[in-house]
């Protein structure tokens, strides 16, 4: 490796991807998080993952439909409790 592709490597930022599961905290919510977890851990892929109950702070990102997830701020479901296979396949197409 020459210094100039060291120096570029060492340039590069590692950018975690940020997954926000939104819901006021019922069960499907709850299990959607669970989902997302076991998807991040699955994949082996480094990832932010905020929980979001506050109401104002859903309908602010145009949600009207919980539980929700959002990739890097992109809606990828809503109204609904996505599976790990699903979750994997959004997760994996994101990488």
């Amino acid at each position: 490796m020459t210094h100039r592709e060291e120096m570029s490597s060492r340039d590069k930022k590692v950018t975690k991807m940020k997954i926000e599961v939104l819901g006021t905290g019922c069960m499907k919510c709850r299990r959607l998080a669970k989902n997302v977890e076991q998807a991040v851990a699955e994949l082996s892929i480094s990832a932010d993952i905020v929980k979001v109950e506050d109401i104002t702070a859903i309908m602010e990102r145009d949600v009207m439909l919980t539980p929700a997830l959002l990739i890097d701020g992109e809606l990828k479901v809503s109204g609904r409790v996505a599976d790990v296979a699903e979750l994997k396949e959004l997760l994996g197409a994101k990488r």
